[in-house]
Protein backbone atom coordinates (compact mmCIF):
# COMPACT_ATOMS: atom_id res chain seq x y z
CA UNK A 1 0.00 0.00 0.00
CA UNK A 2 1.57 3.28 -1.11
CA UNK A 3 2.08 5.86 1.64
CA UNK A 4 2.80 9.57 1.79
CA UNK A 5 4.85 11.01 4.63
CA UNK A 6 3.84 14.56 5.53
CA UNK A 7 7.28 15.41 6.86
CA UNK A 8 7.98 18.28 9.23
CA UNK A 9 11.21 19.21 10.96
CA UNK A 10 13.19 17.20 13.52
CA UNK A 11 14.52 13.66 13.70
CA UNK A 12 11.22 11.79 13.54
CA UNK A 13 10.50 12.03 9.78
CA UNK A 14 13.87 10.46 8.76
CA UNK A 15 13.25 7.69 11.29
CA UNK A 16 9.80 6.98 9.84
CA UNK A 17 11.11 7.12 6.27
CA UNK A 18 13.81 4.57 7.14
CA UNK A 19 11.26 2.28 8.79
CA UNK A 20 9.14 2.36 5.66
CA UNK A 21 12.15 1.71 3.43
CA UNK A 22 13.02 -1.31 5.56
CA UNK A 23 9.58 -2.68 4.71
CA UNK A 24 10.19 -2.05 1.02
CA UNK A 25 7.80 0.92 0.98
CA UNK A 26 9.39 4.11 -0.30
CA UNK A 27 7.16 6.95 0.89
CA UNK A 28 6.17 10.00 -1.09
CA UNK A 29 7.70 12.88 0.88
CA UNK A 30 5.43 15.91 1.26
CA UNK A 31 6.97 19.06 2.76
CA UNK A 32 5.06 22.20 3.61
CA UNK A 33 6.58 25.48 2.46
CA UNK A 34 8.89 26.86 5.13
CA UNK A 35 9.35 23.55 6.95
CA UNK A 36 11.92 21.53 5.03
CA UNK A 37 12.44 18.09 6.52
CA UNK A 38 15.69 16.28 7.24
CA UNK A 39 14.64 13.30 5.12
CA UNK A 40 17.50 12.64 2.71
CA UNK A 41 17.54 10.36 -0.28
CA UNK A 42 15.98 9.85 -3.67
CA UNK A 43 12.26 10.03 -2.90
CA UNK A 44 9.33 11.32 -4.87
CA UNK A 45 8.80 14.73 -3.28
CA UNK A 46 5.70 16.88 -3.34
CA UNK A 47 6.09 20.40 -1.93
CA UNK A 48 2.89 22.10 -0.83
CA UNK A 49 1.45 24.92 1.20
CA UNK A 50 -1.68 24.97 3.34
CA UNK A 51 -3.34 27.25 0.78
CA UNK A 52 -3.07 24.44 -1.81
CA UNK A 53 -4.13 21.51 0.35
CA UNK A 54 -6.82 20.52 -2.13
CA UNK A 55 -4.27 20.29 -4.94
CA UNK A 56 -2.02 18.16 -2.71
CA UNK A 57 -4.87 15.72 -2.14
CA UNK A 58 -5.40 15.41 -5.88
CA UNK A 59 -1.69 14.92 -6.53
CA UNK A 60 -1.45 12.12 -3.95
CA UNK A 61 -4.47 10.41 -5.46
CA UNK A 62 -2.89 10.57 -8.92
CA UNK A 63 0.29 9.01 -7.47
CA UNK A 64 -1.68 6.06 -6.13
CA UNK A 65 -1.21 6.98 -2.47
CA UNK A 66 -3.61 5.22 -0.10
CA UNK A 67 -2.11 5.98 3.31
CA UNK A 68 -0.82 9.16 4.92
CA UNK A 69 1.48 9.53 7.92
CA UNK A 70 2.18 12.90 9.54
CA UNK A 71 5.45 13.24 11.44
CA UNK A 72 7.69 16.06 12.59
CA UNK A 73 7.24 19.58 13.83
CA UNK A 74 5.34 22.21 11.88
CA UNK A 75 4.32 25.58 13.26
CA UNK A 76 0.99 27.05 12.31
CA UNK A 77 1.69 28.88 9.03
CA UNK A 78 0.50 32.33 8.05
CA UNK A 79 -2.24 31.97 5.46
CA UNK A 80 -2.01 34.08 2.31
CA UNK A 81 -5.57 34.49 0.96
CA UNK A 82 -4.18 35.31 -2.47
CA UNK A 83 -2.43 31.93 -2.67
CA UNK A 84 -5.55 29.82 -2.05
CA UNK A 85 -6.26 27.79 -5.16
CA UNK A 86 -9.77 26.97 -6.45
CA UNK A 87 -9.60 23.36 -5.28
CA UNK A 88 -8.77 24.40 -1.73
CA UNK A 89 -11.18 27.36 -1.50
CA UNK A 90 -14.19 25.25 -0.40
CA UNK A 91 -12.13 23.90 2.54
CA UNK A 92 -11.12 27.31 3.85
CA UNK A 93 -14.11 27.89 6.18
CA UNK A 94 -13.53 24.49 7.78
CA UNK A 95 -9.82 25.08 8.19
CA UNK A 96 -10.25 28.57 9.63
CA UNK A 97 -12.85 27.34 12.12
CA UNK A 98 -10.53 24.50 13.13
CA UNK A 99 -7.53 26.81 13.56
CA UNK A 100 -9.58 28.93 15.93
CA UNK A 101 -9.89 25.87 18.20
CA UNK A 102 -6.14 25.38 18.52
CA UNK A 103 -3.51 22.98 17.22
CA UNK A 104 -5.33 19.78 18.15
CA UNK A 105 -8.55 21.01 16.56
CA UNK A 106 -6.65 21.93 13.41
CA UNK A 107 -4.98 18.52 13.16
CA UNK A 108 -8.27 16.70 13.74
CA UNK A 109 -9.89 18.63 10.90
CA UNK A 110 -6.97 17.98 8.54
CA UNK A 111 -7.12 14.26 9.37
CA UNK A 112 -10.86 14.29 8.64
CA UNK A 113 -10.28 15.99 5.29
CA UNK A 114 -7.68 13.39 4.29
CA UNK A 115 -10.02 10.57 5.31
CA UNK A 116 -12.92 12.11 3.37
CA UNK A 117 -10.71 11.99 0.28
CA UNK A 118 -10.09 8.28 0.69
CA UNK A 119 -6.77 8.24 2.55
CA UNK A 120 -6.15 6.14 5.66
CA UNK A 121 -4.25 8.24 8.19
CA UNK A 122 -1.75 6.22 10.25
CA UNK A 123 0.29 7.38 13.20
CA UNK A 124 4.09 7.42 13.32
CA UNK A 125 3.89 4.98 16.23
CA UNK A 126 1.94 2.59 14.02
CA UNK A 127 4.56 2.74 11.27
CA UNK A 128 7.39 2.28 13.80
CA UNK A 129 5.90 0.64 16.92
CA UNK A 130 9.38 0.21 18.42
CA UNK A 131 9.30 3.96 19.13
CA UNK A 132 6.93 3.17 22.02
CA UNK A 133 9.00 1.88 24.96
CA UNK A 134 7.88 -0.82 27.33
CA UNK A 135 6.61 0.25 30.73
CA UNK A 136 9.19 0.37 33.51
CA UNK A 137 12.34 2.19 34.58
CA UNK A 138 14.76 2.18 31.64
CA UNK A 139 17.74 3.73 33.41
CA UNK A 140 20.12 2.66 36.16
CA UNK A 141 18.75 5.35 38.45
CA UNK A 142 15.26 4.70 39.77
CA UNK A 143 12.67 7.36 40.59
CA UNK A 144 11.46 8.06 44.12
CA UNK A 145 7.79 7.51 45.03
CA UNK A 146 5.82 10.15 43.18
CA UNK A 147 2.09 9.56 43.46
CA UNK A 148 1.58 13.25 44.19
CA UNK A 149 3.66 14.18 41.15
CA UNK A 150 1.63 11.96 38.83
CA UNK A 151 -1.63 13.30 40.19
CA UNK A 152 -0.46 16.88 39.73
CA UNK A 153 0.75 16.12 36.20
CA UNK A 154 -2.56 14.56 35.17
CA UNK A 155 -4.48 17.50 36.59
CA UNK A 156 -2.25 20.02 34.82
CA UNK A 157 -2.48 18.18 31.50
CA UNK A 158 -6.26 18.15 31.78
CA UNK A 159 -6.20 21.92 32.24
CA UNK A 160 -3.75 22.31 29.35
CA UNK A 161 -6.07 20.20 27.23
CA UNK A 162 -8.90 22.64 27.84
CA UNK A 163 -6.69 25.36 26.38
CA UNK A 164 -5.12 23.07 23.75
CA UNK A 165 -1.67 24.18 24.80
CA UNK A 166 1.42 22.08 25.54
CA UNK A 167 2.26 18.48 26.35
CA UNK A 168 5.01 18.85 28.94
CA UNK A 169 5.54 20.33 32.39
CA UNK A 170 8.08 20.50 35.17
CA UNK A 171 7.23 19.45 38.71
CA UNK A 172 8.95 19.32 42.03
CA UNK A 173 7.54 17.72 45.17
CA UNK A 174 4.16 17.32 43.49
CA UNK A 175 3.95 20.98 42.51
CA UNK A 176 3.93 22.23 38.91
CA UNK A 177 6.65 24.85 38.43
CA UNK A 178 6.42 25.27 34.63
CA UNK A 179 4.19 24.36 31.72
CA UNK A 180 5.08 24.05 28.08
CA UNK A 181 3.67 26.87 25.97
CA UNK A 182 3.66 27.59 22.25
CA UNK A 183 7.48 27.72 22.22
CA UNK A 184 7.77 23.97 22.91
CA UNK A 185 9.46 21.65 25.39
CA UNK A 186 13.01 22.67 24.53
CA UNK A 187 12.29 26.33 25.26
CA UNK A 188 10.70 25.46 28.59
CA UNK A 189 13.80 23.50 29.58
CA UNK A 190 16.10 26.29 28.44
CA UNK A 191 14.31 28.58 30.88
CA UNK A 192 15.84 26.50 33.66
CA UNK A 193 19.28 25.94 32.18
CA UNK A 194 20.98 29.14 33.26
CA UNK A 195 21.13 32.85 32.52
CA UNK A 196 18.90 34.17 29.79
CA UNK A 197 19.86 36.57 27.02
CA UNK A 198 20.84 39.81 28.80
CA UNK A 199 19.17 41.75 26.00
CA UNK A 200 15.89 39.96 26.71
CA UNK A 201 15.39 39.90 30.49
CA UNK A 202 11.76 38.85 30.10
CA UNK A 203 12.49 35.96 27.72
CA UNK A 204 13.08 33.35 30.40
CA UNK A 205 9.91 34.18 32.29
CA UNK A 206 7.26 33.15 29.77
CA UNK A 207 5.58 29.86 30.61
CA UNK A 208 6.71 29.86 34.26
CA UNK A 209 3.91 29.06 36.66
CA UNK A 210 3.80 30.49 40.15
CA UNK A 211 5.71 33.19 42.01
CA UNK A 212 9.38 32.45 41.46
CA UNK A 213 10.60 35.22 43.71
CA UNK A 214 9.32 37.49 46.44
CA UNK A 215 9.88 41.21 46.45
CA UNK A 216 9.08 43.31 43.43
CA UNK A 217 12.06 45.64 43.75
CA UNK A 218 14.75 43.27 42.46
CA UNK A 219 12.76 40.66 40.53
CA UNK A 220 14.38 41.36 37.18
CA UNK A 221 17.95 40.98 38.46
CA UNK A 222 17.15 37.86 40.47
CA UNK A 223 15.01 36.06 37.87
CA UNK A 224 17.80 34.14 36.12
CA UNK A 225 19.30 32.78 39.34
CA UNK A 226 15.90 31.71 40.64
CA UNK A 227 14.94 29.93 37.43
CA UNK A 228 18.25 28.07 37.23
CA UNK A 229 17.98 26.90 40.84
CA UNK A 230 14.37 25.89 40.39
CA UNK A 231 15.33 23.33 37.76
CA UNK A 232 17.54 21.36 40.15
CA UNK A 233 15.87 18.13 41.18
CA UNK A 234 12.68 18.78 39.21
CA UNK A 235 10.99 16.22 36.97
CA UNK A 236 10.00 16.55 33.34
CA UNK A 237 6.62 14.97 32.70
CA UNK A 238 5.51 14.70 29.08
CA UNK A 239 2.33 13.10 27.84
CA UNK A 240 -0.72 13.57 25.65
CA UNK A 241 -3.52 15.81 26.78
CA UNK A 242 -6.90 14.14 27.40
CA UNK A 243 -8.70 13.42 24.12
CA UNK A 244 -5.63 14.46 22.09
CA UNK A 245 -5.36 12.90 18.65
CA UNK A 246 -2.30 10.66 18.58
CA UNK A 247 -2.38 10.02 14.84
CA UNK A 248 -0.60 13.26 14.00
CA UNK A 249 0.69 14.67 17.26
CA UNK A 250 1.84 11.98 19.66
CA UNK A 251 4.37 13.50 22.07
CA UNK A 252 8.03 12.67 21.48
CA UNK A 253 11.26 12.80 23.46
CA UNK A 254 14.75 12.07 22.19
CA UNK A 255 18.44 12.56 22.94
CA UNK A 256 18.09 16.34 22.71
CA UNK A 257 15.35 16.25 25.34
CA UNK A 258 17.56 14.17 27.63
CA UNK A 259 20.50 16.55 27.17
CA UNK A 260 18.35 19.62 27.79
CA UNK A 261 16.87 18.00 30.91
CA UNK A 262 20.38 17.29 32.19
CA UNK A 263 21.48 20.87 31.51
CA UNK A 264 18.49 22.10 33.50
CA UNK A 265 19.56 19.98 36.47
CA UNK A 266 16.47 17.79 36.46
CA UNK A 267 16.25 14.53 38.38
CA UNK A 268 14.58 12.61 35.58
CA UNK A 269 11.87 12.20 32.98
CA UNK A 270 8.48 10.51 33.33
CA UNK A 271 6.23 9.52 30.41
CA UNK A 272 3.08 7.39 30.20
CA UNK A 273 3.31 3.99 28.51
CA UNK A 274 1.75 4.02 25.04
CA UNK A 275 1.45 7.79 25.00
CA UNK A 276 4.92 9.12 24.15
CA UNK A 277 7.42 8.03 21.51
CA UNK A 278 11.12 7.85 22.32
CA UNK A 279 13.49 8.60 19.46
CA UNK A 280 16.80 6.71 19.76
CA UNK A 281 15.95 5.25 23.15
CA UNK A 282 19.43 3.77 23.61
CA UNK A 283 21.04 7.21 23.34
CA UNK A 284 18.40 8.77 25.58
CA UNK A 285 19.16 6.23 28.30
CA UNK A 286 22.91 6.71 27.84
CA UNK A 287 22.61 10.47 28.35
CA UNK A 288 20.42 10.06 31.43
CA UNK A 289 22.64 7.35 32.92
CA UNK A 290 25.66 9.60 32.49
CA UNK A 291 23.93 12.20 34.67
CA UNK A 292 22.42 9.77 37.21
CA UNK A 293 18.93 10.66 36.01
CA UNK A 294 15.96 8.36 35.49
CA UNK A 295 13.51 7.61 32.72
CA UNK A 296 10.29 6.04 34.00
CA UNK A 297 7.63 4.82 31.58
CA UNK A 298 4.66 4.52 33.91
CA UNK A 299 1.41 2.66 33.38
Amino acid sequence: MKIALIAGTGGLPPRIANSLLAEGRAPVICEMRGFASEVAGDFVRVPFRIETLGTLLGTLTSLGVEQVCMAGAVSRPDVDPGAIDPVTAPMVPRLMAAMAKGDDGTLREIITIFEEHGFAVVGAHQVAPDLLPQAGVLTKTTPPPMDATLNAARSALADMGQRDLGQALLLRDGVVIAREDTRGTAAMLRDFSGPSDPDDPMGSLFGIVGDVIEGAADWLSAADAVLASQGTGAILYKGPKPQQSLLADMPLIGPDTATQAAEAGLAGIVIPAGGVMVLDARQVVAVLDAHNMFLWVHR
